[in-house]
């Protein structure tokens, strides 16, 4: 099997373990714990909840905070706007040919992805929301509700003009009278993911400072709506959501982000890498500029 496709399964093999650590029990722990931070007002307002995909012990109250700020805003449609992980190596190659500067018009898949959609289905096999659902329906299960009508969308290579991604303008009429959130691991660090043992930083021996700074960063680059240097910052700091936060900030207009939570998922097991090799994970909120 090519070694991003194994990856791919060995990831999904995780989170299915995890979420049979946790049970019922445990995934209402965490929605109960998440109760510490109301988004909600936020998200009626037109603004943006990011929350992570990491490992869910470490972050799954982030993730369960988002899903109560979801269900508590009263909305009847709620748009998930997920990154989408590069498992193969076309899809790989032609992230860093747009990283080069190259046109994204010209590559394989280039556009959104989802449910219901024609074209590229390779959402599918994606993790990036393995855990919102798992979450979304212990909450809406224990509420006795259906729930909003919850659609999930996968921009893929936005580069610096989300504008010109095919099917953005169907994203926008979804977006329009719902609520928005998105997905992102903010932060990658250490040996696993190609930074050197003088570089490398646990999370707790000035790691965790690290990832604050580039997050923050990005924020900043994100909020001026600078969409080539928000891919640029994503190169360098290792965030997953090169095409998902240019979309939400298209789409969402002028904000101002801050980092509500910040946490750590440690990623040695599934890369069978040394330590330190960890994803920082952040909950991030998005207030509309009036």
């Amino acid at each position: 099997m090519d070694s991003r496709m194994q990856l791919r399964q060995t990831i999904q093999e995780h989170y299915a373990r995890e979420h049979a650590q946790l049970g019922e029990k445990g995934a209402l722990r965490l929605l109960d714990e998440a109760r510490r931070w109301d988004l909600s007002a936020t998200l009626k307002a037109g603004g943006v909840a990011v929350f992570p995909h990491a490992g869910v012990h470490e972050c799954g109250d982030q993730i369960a905070a988002t899903v109560n700020a979801c269900l508590d805003s009263g909305a009847n449609r709620v748009v998930v706007i997920s990154v989408l992980h590069a498992f193969t190596e076309e899809m790989e190659n032609s992230r860093i040919r747009v990283s080069r500067g190259g046109e994204p018009a010209v590559e394989p898949q280039w556009g959104i992805q989802g449910p219901g959609l024609d074209g590229p289905d390779t959402w599918k096999g994606d993790h990036a929301l393995i855990s919102w659902r798992y979450l979304w329906e212990a909450e809406t299960k224990r509420r006795g509700i259906r729930g909003p009508e919850m659609i999930e969308r996968y921009p893929w290579l936005a580069g610096g003009d989300p504008a010109r991604l095919p099917g953005i303008e169907e994203l926008a009429r979804l977006c329009e009278n719902a609520v928005v959130v998105s997905t992102e691991d903010p932060f990658h660090h250490g040996i696993g993911y190609g930074d050197s043992a003088a570089i490398a930083r646990h999370p707790h021996e000035g790691g965790l400072e690290m990832a604050r700074r580039s997050i923050e960063n990005g924020i900043g680059v994100l909020e001026k709506g600078d969409y080539w240097g928000w891919n640029q910052h994503c190169i360098v700091g290792k965030s997953d959501a090169r095409d998902a936060g240019a979309v939400y900030r298209y789409l969402r207009g002028p904000m101002t982000g801050r980092i509500v939570d910040l946490t750590y998922s440690d990623a040695t097991e599934i890369y069978q890498q040394p330590a330190p090799t960890w994803v920082g994970a952040a909950l991030i909120e998005w207030e509309a500029v009036a």
